[in-house]
């Protein structure tokens, strides 16, 4: 296929659209956004220069999916209401087949488009809410986020014509089983130009990308862009440089903004110090994959007029993105965004082949950073929240708004000891919890305990009947079952006890009563 040669309108350049569905490309010389009408091309404004991204991608790479071959021809950045941002990669398929391969926090999704029937909408924009079950395709998925994000930067060539600046109305879906789903409007969030997306999440090795390929310089310690304070002139090492979006300075408690790598001051936080029990810039391995913690916040909730804090931990690894490692009352988890959609009630959710139940529903807030995080967070920032619980396992639901965007977060957490983030983070000391944890797995007699009772009491029924042929003391022999049946009794007590003080705090306490 011969590609279309012009010249940029604004520097004159050389530029070529080498893809016939291409209706936009970048001026690799000025980054001007030249849009094409058929023959005649327009100057559609300027990008700003965008950084790349974490994972290392490009345009150029080629990789292979369900048999196919493609290549990245193009990127898009958006920034999200709350302050993210993420990239859309255009992959060109054989047959000038188009793909969309989203990056956003260290997760990838392979979409294409679906093809609605002639007559048939979109369910409207404004009429869509978060954790709102549609149908498509054959299969029913989750509505995720609504939101307005704005075309923030731009490279290579690009479906359709593609305005800097211009707003971006969409709704993001998730399925059970790794499905996603992307509905686009038009202005205002009208069904004018709307169209869907569908397809599953993905890793890059499930693309035939080569991670290892991307970062050829492979060292054991995290990158960290070295900065300075712009209030207090301490030093900053950024250590996810391009997701960074708000750093809270450890040396002055100042809150600062981060645009392309530079520093500005947005407010003073005049917050004391905290004990933070795992310093920043610390590393650990959680199975094969090294995380850094580049960031520390306590967030807190109000219950019967009594505030519970906790304290979050934000891990960052270049592969595989962000993960939260919490602790509340000495008791650790460490929680990952999920990649299905839990489905059920508010009562109880099915997720992973496990029924999990609501523990509680709150409102958190938050009350003290440090460090780096990926979206402009803010002391006194608010979450809805809506814990189900399945030990050692918590589905967490956070639901936030940002203007015209509504977002719905959900978390996995898995049970972790004191011993284990000692282990791996190579710190010592950690606060002991007490008491029994939310998701702290229950202990539990092994088949020996139980078989060891069963035997004791076979021993005392084949003793009264077989050696004592049946003449043995009735009472004698009852006062032996009830003596050795005494810890077992004991334990089942225990057991049930552990299960009433793990829902003490709970609202939706099976065992109310008791309390």
């Amino acid at each position: 296929m011969k590609g279309f040669k012009t010249q940029c309108p604004s520097c004159g350049g050389p530029t070529v659209f080498r893809n016939s569905w291409a209706l936009v490309t970048i001026c690799d010389f000025c980054g001007t956004t030249i849009g094409r009408t058929d023959r005649d091309v327009k100057d559609l404004g300027k990008f700003a220069e965008v950084s790349d991204p974490a994972s290392g991608l490009r345009r150029g790479i080629s990789g292979r999916w369900k048999g196919k071959r493609f290549h990245i021809v193009g990127r898009v950045r958006y920034r999200h209401s709350g302050g993210g941002s993420w990239d859309e990669w255009y992959l060109e398929f054989p047959g000038n087949r188009v793909g969309w391969l989203s990056e956003a926090q260290g997760q990838f999704a392979l979409t294409t488009r679906y093809n609605l029937d002639k007559g048939i909408d979109l369910p409207s924009y404004d009429g869509v809410e978060v954790m709102q079950r549609i149908p498509l395709k054959g299969t029913e998925l989750t509505v995720r986020e609504k939101g307005v994000a704005t075309a923030e930067g731009a490279e290579g060539e690009i479906p359709w014509e593609f305005v800097p600046g211009s707003e971006h109305y969409y709704v993001d879906l998730q399925g059970d089983a790794k499905e996603v789903a992307t509905f686009e409007y038009g202005d205002e969030g009208s069904h004018e130009g709307q169209a869907a997306f569908l397809g599953t999440v993905v890793t890059l090795s499930e693309l035939g990308i080569d991670v290892e390929h991307l970062k050829p310089e492979v060292v054991d310690s995290v990158d960290a862009v070295q900065l300075s304070c712009p209030k207090c002139a301490g030093p900053l090492a950024l250590r996810s440089p391009d997701d960074t979006l708000r750093i809270a300075c450890p040396n002055c408690s100042s809150m600062l903004d981060v645009d392309d790598g530079k520093l500005s001051l947005f407010k003073s936080l005049h917050q004391e110090a905290e004990l933070i029990q795992i310093p920043l810039g610390s590393e650990g391995m959680f199975g094969d994959t090294k995380y850094v913690v580049i960031g520390f916040m306590e967030r807190y909730a109000k219950w019967m007029g009594q505030i519970f804090p906790w304290a979050e931990y934000l891990l960052y690894n270049r592969d595989t993105g962000y993960r939260w490692l919490i602790c509340n009352e000495g008791h650790w988890s460490l929680a990952a965004p999920t990649n299905e959609a839990p489905k059920g009630d508010s009562a109880k959710v099915r997720y992973d082949g496990d029924t999990f139940r609501i523990y509680d529903r709150g409102t958190a807030h938050v009350r003290y950073l440090l460090g780096e995080f990926y979206w402009k967070v803010n002391i006194g920032d608010m979450v809805k929240t809506s814990d189900y619980i399945c030990p050692p396992r918590m589905l967490s639901f956070e639901r936030a708004g940002f203007g015209k965007s509504q977002e719905v977060t959900i978390s996995e957490s898995h049970y972790i000891t004191p011993e284990e983030v000692e282990t791996i983070f190579g710190v010592k000391d950690l606060k002991r919890p007490w008491g029994v944890g939310v998701i702290q797995p229950k202990p539990t007699p092994g088949p020996r305990f139980w078989m060891a009772w069963i035997g004791f009491l076979f021993y005392l029924v084949f003793a009264a009947v077989v050696i004592g042929r049946g003449k043995a003391d009735f009472w004698l022999f009852l006062y032996a079952a009830i003596g050795v049946s005494i810890i077992p009794a004991l334990m089942l007590l225990y057991l049930h006890n552990f299960e009433v003080q793990r829902w003490k705090d709970s609202d939706y306490s099976p065992y109310a009563s008791e309390d």
